[in-house]
């Protein structure tokens, strides 16, 4: 394809595995009471994050969407929303012990799916999540989808973040395509500003937006940036997708306080 993103699939495929042992470990750990507790995202169980992995994956491996009615939930707000909500209606009822079968069974066929991908088929142009793009931008959302709802249990059980800090580069750097658009956009940040991300903790990146005519990501170490925000990784995560445990004051805001007070608080941009 042209004009697609340019993604190191290799790396994106490594990240994927590396990330679906990580959520397998973890549910493989939790009790029943764990496993079917409310989790941070509005109307899901922890089940039904484990439940939402499946079902992204069997419909990626070809499996026919599920029927189910889901007109009317407050928290389906999208045609995506309602796909994902489909899996799990249709997968909801199932013991932990069936749940961890089934997600070991579609992430074996998939991994195997995966590596048996030539590079023009990775290449090859798709509908992702973010529009057209390579099959292997949509694995890098996959990485970015399954590394946040790690972080998702994690946080709505009380436990220690991820450690999976792979995974969490590969998610930062989806975040990073998301972020011209979220800044300019959604954020309001006017032209002629540049913004800097310091991320610190797993991932220790610099992400550099220069919004003008077109905002876009710029290499670090420029001219100062007009604002800059300090922050930990997983807190840059809670705060770009709107979860419960989201707190602007966690950013330590450097430059223009009260634009990086604005982007702090309007960062959430997923589904």
């Amino acid at each position: 394809m042209t004009g697609g993103s340019a993604v190191d699939a290799d790396s994106v495929i490594a990240a994927l595995n590396e990330e679906w042992a990580a959520l397998r470990e973890l549910f493989g750990t939790l009790s029943d009471d764990q496993f079917a507790a409310p989790s941070v995202l509005p109307g899901w169980s922890n089940a039904d994050v484990l439940a939402h992995v499946i079902g992204t994956e069997s419909l990626l491996a070809g499996r026919p969407l599920p029927e189910h009615d889901v007109s009317g939930r407050a928290h389906v707000r999208n045609q995506i929303g309602e796909l994902n909500e489909k899996w799990l209606d249709e997968l909801r009822g199932r013991d932990r012990s069936t749940l961890l079968a089934d997600f070991d069974a579609i992430t074996a066929e998939r991994s195997t799916s995966l590596a048996a991908m030539s590079e023009e088929e990775l290449a090859a142009e798709t509908m992702t999540p973010a529009g057209p793009d390579s099959y292997a931008r949509f694995m890098r959302i996959r990485v970015f989808d399954c590394w946040i709802h790690e972080l998702d249990v994690r946080d709505g059980l009380g436990l220690t973040p991820p450690l999976t800090a792979g995974p969490a580069a590969v998610a930062v750097d989806e975040a990073a395509a998301s972020l011209p658009y979220v800044l300019a956009k959604r954020v309001g940040v006017p032209p002629g500003n540049t913004v800097a991300f310091a991320l610190t903790g797993l991932v220790d990146r610099v992400l550099v937006v220069e919004v003008g005519e077109r905002a876009r990501l710029v290499p670090p170490g420029g001219a100062a940036p007009d604002v800059a925000l300090d922050l930990d990784t997983c807190d840059f995560f809670r705060l770009i997708g709107g979860r419960r445990d989201a707190d602007p004051a966690s950013v330590r805001v450097v430059g223009d306080r009260e634009l990086g007070e604005q982007i702090a608080a309007n960062l959430a941009y997923t589904i």
